[in-house]
Order: C-alpha cells, then structure tokens, then sequence
C-alpha cells in the first residue's frame, strides 16, 4: 500500500466516523510561549484542552507534520543511528473534545488497523497504565477491560508512568494512555524471544506506532492533579512507522516515504545505500533533516542565529556536516533534494509546492554559509593539533571551536582520530555545561496556577472599537523570571488591549479602580487563545471592576504603520511582480519591517516607485473596510491575501483598503489619510530570496523629514550657502579625490622605502626571521609592508605598531610555514600583546591586529614579542 493510500485510508475512516478533517498546522508556533515548534499532533488542539476556545466540530481528524529537535521530546541525535527515529514526522490523530472517549477510541483502533488497513492481530500488543503510587492513581482497568474485547489478556501489557501517562508539560491537561505496539520481526527471532518483553525496549522492530491518550486531568502548579470538567481523546499515530508495517519493511527508510529521497542522494553522491553502516547513517541523517529544514521554511521560519530559527540552522549543518565527512560533498548539495520531496509531499502539504523555489535557495545559501566555516574550522583545528603537546587536545580549546567558529564536536573528534590524537571530551562537556548552566539560569522562570475569580470567564476582545472599557479580572497568576523579575499575568472578561499577533506589537497601558490606584500595563499576548496582560504589581482590590485604557498615541503610531505594511504589500506586488509574498513583519510604533520573496536588491528607481505608490494611496483618502467573522473561503474568494505559515480558523477577519484586501487580525486607521506619509529608510537581504525593507510614517516620517531639512540648511551653511549646493559638493568630492591620489602615491613611495629598511632590519632568532619595530603608517600601510615583505621572505614573525590620535594598533603577521611547523597564532599573539595598550583584538594565523587606547605600552608590547619564538 503506498504511503499516499495509508495516509488518505487514515481520514477517510475518521471522516465516516463524524470528524471533521483538518489540515496540518503550521509547524512554527506563534501564540504558545512554552513550544517552539509543534512537536506532537495534539499541540495545534491546546486552546480546545485548556478549554479556551470550542471547536467547530467536537471531532477532528488530521495529519499534523511535527518536529522534534529541542525541549523535553527532542530525537534529533538519536536521527540516523536507528531506523525509526525522525526530525520531522507526520503523526495521523483523531480527537473527541468531550465527546466520545475510551470504548470509542479503543475500537474505531483496532477497528482500524485490523479490519481496514489488514494488519495480523498477533503481532500487535497494547499497553494500558499501571497507576502513580506518586500521584496516587489506581490502574487504569477500564482500559484494560475493553482492550480485553479485542486482545487476548497476555498481550495486554501494564506501563509505568513514563511510558503510559502523558503529559503536555509540567503543567496542564494530562491523563493515562494506552499504546499499540507491533512486532514485525521474523518468525525465527519470535521463536527466541517474545515480542511482549521487547516492547518499550528501543528493539529496531517492535516499535510503537499509535498511542491513545485519555485526557482526564489537570495537572497544577505543585504537582497534584485534578479531574477535568470535560474529558478528552488525543490520539497520535507515527505515520511513517505505519508505512513500515503495511509495506512489509524492516525501516522507515524503507518505505516509499524516503526511498525517493534516498535514491537521489546517491545518485549525487554516487555512494550506495546498504553498503556501508557510516555512509547508511550519513543518507538517513540527510534524507530526514532535508524534510525538517524544508517544511519549516516553507512554513516560515528561516535558519537564523536566535530561537526556533537556530533549530533549524542546527539540524541543517548537522546534514551538511554528514555529507562532507562520510560523502565526501564539499560543494552544496542537500537542496536539490528538494524537487523529490515537493514531488512526493506536495499533494498532501502544497506549501512545499509553492514555496519550492524560496527553500531551494535558502538552503543552498546556508550550505554555502556553513562549508565555508568548516574549512575555516579545519585551519584553526590544524592550529590546535600543532600546538598540542602529548596526545590529548584540550576540551577547553575544542570547545572554543565549537562554540566560537561553529565546527561541529564530532568533526574535531573524527578528524583527531585520524591523526592519531584523542578528545579531551570530559573537559568539552564540563564547558558545555558551564554554557547550558548560564543560558538555563537566564531563562529560568516558574509560572503560579491561574487563580479563578468568579465565573464569569468569557474573554472578548473589543479594541477594534474602543480603547477604553470597564473591565473584570477573571483570573490571574505570578510569573517570577531572571529576566524580567516578578510579573503577573492578567485576563479579564473583555479588553481593549490588542494582544502582540500579524507581527503588530501588543498594547500598553494602564488599569485604574475605584479609588484612583492605577496599575500599568507593560505588554499583551495572547497565549493559546487568552489575551494576557502583563503587569508589575497585582491590583490592589482583585474583585473591583477596573477602568481599562489603552496608550492611545502608541496604538494610534503602531495602526499607521500596520496599514502602511499592506499597502507596501501591494506595492511591491504590483512594481515588482505576483511572486512578492510577505514572509514576516514587525510592526512597531515607531517604524515598521516588511520581509518579503525577491531574487534581487531592489533599485533606487523601483524603492521611488514603491514610496510613490503607498503615497497615492495615502493621499487617495481610502477608507478602511472591515469584514469580520468572514468564512474563509469567501474572503479568499472576494482576492483577500492569505499568509503562509500562520494559521487560521474557519472564520476570518479581512481588512481592504482600495484594492488592497489581506486577512489581518491586527488594528488599523480608519482612513489612509491619517498614515501621512510613508517613507522607506532600508532595503536590504535577510536570506536568500528575501528581502526586508524598514519604513516609517506619520510622526517618525515627520522626525525625519525635519531633521534632514535641518541637516540640509546646516550642509548649505558649510558650502557659504551656495546656490547650488549638489554641484558644490561634487566639486569637493573631485579635490578630494584628487588629493586622496597624490597622497596614496606619497605613502606608496614612504611605504617602499620603509619596506627596504626593515628588511634590512630584520633578525635570525631559532630559525626565525624576527623583527618588532615601531613605524609611522596607517593600518591599511601596515598589512601592505607586512605581506609584502612575507612575500620575499619564509619564516618571517613581524610585529609592527604605530599610533594615531592617542590610540594605538598593533599589527602581527606570521608566515603560514611558521603556522604549521611551530603551532604559531598572530591572533593569539595580538590578544596577549594587546593587554599592554589597554586593547583586545584578532584575525586568522597568520595575520591579526589589536587595538588599545593607551599607545605608552607600545615599547612593552615589541619587547615582550620575542618571547613568542623564544
């Protein structure tokens, strides 16, 4: 059965069964500060367990892509070793939000599984939850009591918590869960051992492919546990573990899934797969990680240095890393891998199909970036392995590798190995730890449960058409952080306060009761579905109404600018062409950030074009026309603009200004004449095939305009206010340009003159052409007599200084034979030297310069250079 029928079998069933079919959400989370990414199929569902929101149909059935790689569920080292565990995988689910729940769930299972998709009863087991002496929860027997319907008593197997108990988070819905294990092994290996001692085992080939989980429970702040109102069903079934069972595989990578992909890595690589355990491993990192890297791209979020986007860099040069040790691909190559994976994913997630062209391109582009800081990486490393004494290559220094230059820990250890040198990886992981301790203590943050005030629960965002309102608190809780201190967290029965989404930055403000106390509003964000305010301090008298009021200068700011963005949208659509999609924005009150799909830098003549065309449209006076709660399809229909990786319910809101119509849940003005004027201050490359440009409006348009016009009067002022102050100062440009020749053609003739000179000057010590000199040339001078004189000399150590405006630059140049033979480092050199003028600095092996602001310590810095090759 191919992986397509298993997958359309899967929701077929669940839709007769009266579920509604969903499709996946986008992997990043946008509104869940406790995940990065969706790592399971019930995470898009949280609103609906916390009961923060009801869904359309009590019963939902869909196929979620999930990720894996960071947190409490993190897979990503275990990714290429075994043939069951993935980055991304695609976990088939059906739901009951306190609609049917165990008999049902258990049945419509094995219903499934045995009946339709025709797997052998005996090799399948399940396992039910054998009760928390902990948590003070019997066995599970009503489970145990229907799975007795469908499986005989000794395949019926008790878990222990860990295994059969689980649990969204520290805190939260939670409940006992059964899973359905199979066994695939070979009649012989049954023979030896029993498949029910082999599940939960980590065995290749008894793996558990559906876990139904019972959610009953609440688990709270200290730990107890308490019954939820509703009960639940969330159920979650590895895709590709099934495709391994009903294609009759021994592997995930096995089916059809990853076969195709598998088949053009080795065409590219020309290594076969099956041939070898390390180049096996290598194809199964790439195969999975190119689909983790690509989905997520497609769904938005490009590899960068902070957060989510930091992930997906890591499982990015995790596959590059593979491909250069054990394929030997030293040129980028895992992008074009993903024409394959848009041919075989595209019809069941057509964002992989539309994005194509963007993922190939940042992929490639990260694959470039990340090669060449291995062969940077390997400099350095040779560095190390000469200056090394013994056999052993300090944790500390390849720490220093990873840490600082991105050169993978297990590259250093295997290229080590290879020399004939050990890892210090005791020392590596004690600095590793010293890094995790310092990043965990700055985030560390514990969270109180919510304290319930009354009943009245219902939240309802009413900003759109107020800033002021008189409010209730309905519920509340203390978040004590490193970073921000004590905090509460706020939410009431309505609010004016629009809450951080669309890229719109949340509201400030202030709360005031009765008796005048005032409390400040210092953000809003919306965490699965509840708009929360964040305070300092906790409002004197809880159970009083408050008088809720919005920063009506900063919303009125931050509208100006979010308007402007969907006119720059249109914009750019129109000048530059259909392929512009918005792919992230900031919306702030003092400017905005537009990112957006271009294959180049946009020119002066198209940034005019682009600002000329959002000022028509400001001057045209549009008004502003808003649909809410608009059936998605109609709105989509009526031209409104759709965003890829955000996610959105069957009822949408969408905003029109002209012909200008995008789906927008953010705040807007009321008229376009109010933005004033928009101007574009940067343009600029955030990836490849994106672009960003930065802009302001309103007041910050009229801040700059004013400070420009004064700018100009000044300039003109300094030009004895001459008529034509453009020509006056081009003419400036061409006396300077002028004298700029003719000294660079005196300190050429100085600098040759010089060079004669410290050759002359230059000194035999242990082998080592030697010479420390202070000299009077400027910084670009220095690296050209330094190199020069390299060029005519081999085992040359230089170290020139010279000093401008009370500061000082010391300039080390090592030749690269010195480098290699003697463990040598001008980098290093220049940081030790440096302390002498109150400076710091670097560069590579062979050529570094450090800065200082105290030029006295110059003569201390020349003398103590000998003792470097001394």
């Amino acid at each position: 059965m191919k992986s397509q029928d298993i997958r359309s079998k899967f929701l077929s069933f669940f839709e007769d069964k009266k579920h509604s079919i969903v499709p996946s959400a986008p992997m990043v989370l946008k509104d869940d500060p406790t995940l990065m990414f969706v790592n399971s199929g019930m995470a898009p569902f949280k609103e609906y367990f916390l009961g923060n929101a009801q869904p359309k149909n009590s019963r939902l059935t869909d196929t979620q892509k999930c990720l894996r790689v960071s947190g409490k569920h993190n897979d990503l080292e275990e990714v290429g070793y075994d043939t069951y565990h993935h980055t991304l995988f695609e976990m088939l689910g059906n739901w009951s939000f306190g609609d049917y729940f165990k008999k049902e769930a258990i049945a419509w299972a094995w219903e499934l599984l045995t009946e339709v998709y025709g797997i052998d009863k005996d090799i399948l087991y399940v396992t039910v939850f054998e009760g928390s002496d902990e948590d003070n929860l019997p066995m599970d027997t009503e489970a145990y009591e229907l799975w007795k319907e469908f499986v005989s008593e000794d395949r019926i197997l008790k878990g222990n918590k860990k295994d059969n108990f689980w649990e969204m988070g520290d805190q939260g819905p939670c409940g006992p869960c059964s899973e359905i294990h199979v066994d695939i092994r070979s009649a012989e290996e049954k023979a030896k051992i029993s498949g029910k001692d082999l599940v939960n085992q980590d065995h290749p080939q008894v793996v558990e492919i559906w876990n139904l989980v019972f959610m009953q429970y609440n688990r709270k702040a200290n730990g107890s546990l308490e019954s939820l109102p509703d009960k639940h069903i969330d159920t979650g079934m590895g895709f590709e573990r099934l495709c391994m069972v009903l294609q009759g595989v021994q592997s995930n990578y096995d089916t059809d899934v990853f076969t195709p992909i598998i088949r053009e890595i080795e065409t590219i690589s020309n290594k076969k797969y099956g041939k070898d355990e390390k180049v096996d491993v290598a194809i199964r990192v790439i195969c999975d990680h190119v689909r983790a890297v690509a989905f997520s791209i497609a769904d938005g979020q490009l590899p960068s240095n902070t957060g989510a986007g930091y992930v997906i860099r890591r499982i990015l040069r995790r596959a590059v890393r593979y491909g250069f040790t054990f394929l030997d691909k030293k040129e980028p190559f895992i992008y074009r891998l993903v024409d394959v994976l848009s041919a075989k994913m595209g019809e069941a997630f057509p964002e992989i199909k539309t994005q194509k062209q963007l993922v190939e391109n940042v992929i490639k582009e990260e694959e470039q970036s990340f090669l060449r800081t291995l062969d940077q990486g390997l400099v350095l490393l040779n560095a190390i392995v000469n200056e090394t004494k013994g056999d052993t290559v300090s944790g500390e220094k390849a720490f220093e590798l990873y840490d600082t230059y991105g050169f993978p820990i297990d590259l250093t250890a295997l290229i080590l190995s290879e020399k004939g040198l050990k890892l210090d990886e005791k020392g590596f992981n004690e600095e590793l730890q010293k890094q995790k301790n310092r990043s965990r203590a700055a985030s560390e943050m514990s969270t109180d449960d919510w304290t319930i005030l009354g009943t009245d629960a219902e939240e309802e965002f009413i900003g759109y058409d107020t800033l002021e309102a008189t409010v209730k608190l309905t519920r509340y809780r203390k978040v004590v952080s490193k970073k921000d201190g004590e905090m509460y967290q706020l939410v009431f029965n309505i609010t004016p306060f629009y809450p951080e989404g669309g890229g719109q930055v949340g509201d400030k403000g202030y709360l005031e009761d009765s008796r005048g106390d005032v409390v400040y509003v210092l953000d809003t964000k919306k965490e699965n579905n509840v708009i929360i305010h964040f305070t300092k301090n906790l409002p004197k008298h809880i159970d009083q109404s408050f008088k809720a009021v919005v920063d009506a200068n900063q919303r009125f700011r931050t509208e100006c600018n979010h308007s402007a963005t969907h006119l720059l949208h249109q914009a750019l659509r129109e000048i530059l062409g259909t392929h512009v999609e918005q792919k992230g924005s900031a919306v702030h009150s003092k400017n905005l950030r537009f990112d957006f799909s271009h294959f180049s830098k946009l020119t002066q003549e198209e940034l005019n074009d682009v600002e000329d065309f959002v000022n028509a449209r400001i001057a045209d006076k549009l008004d502003l026309i808003e649909k809410r709660n608009m059936p998605k399809e109609a709105a989509i229909a009526e031209g409104a603009m759709s965003l890829f990786g955000e996610k959105y319910g069957d009822t949408v809101r969408a905003i029109r200004f002209g012909q200008s119509m995008e789906l927008c849940g953010g705040t807007h003005v009321k008229n376009t004449s109010d933005i004033w004027h928009f101007k574009i201050v940067s343009e600029g490359a955030v990836a490849a095939g994106i672009r960003r440009i930065e802009a302001i409006t309103n007041e910050a348009a009229k801040d700059f305009y004013f400070e420009n016009s004064k700018a100009y009067s000044e300039m003109r002022a300094l030009l004895n206010n001459a008529q034509e102050p453009v020509k006056a100062l081009q003419n400036l440009q061409e006396e300077n340009a002028a004298l700029k020749k003719q000294i660079e053609l005196l300190l050429k003739d100085k600098a040759k003159n010089l060079k004669l000179e410290l050759k002359n000057e230059l000194t035999e010590i242990n082998g080592v052409q030697f010479l420390a000199k202070k000299v009077d040339l400027d910084a670009s001078g220095l690296k050209d007599v330094a190199f020069e004189l390299g060029s005519q000399s081999d085992n040359l150590f230089l170290l020139f200084a010279t000093e401008s405006d009370g500061k000082a630059l010391l300039s080390c140049y090592i030749s690269k034979e010195l480098v290699a033979s003697k463990g040598l480092d001008a980098g290093k050199v220049v940081r030790e030297l440096g302390k002498y003028i109150q400076g710091g600095g670097g560069g590579q092996p062979f050529f570094a310069t450090a800065g200082g602001k105290m030029p006295q310590g110059i003569p201390d810095a020349l003398e103590k250079a000998q003792e470097f090759i001394k």
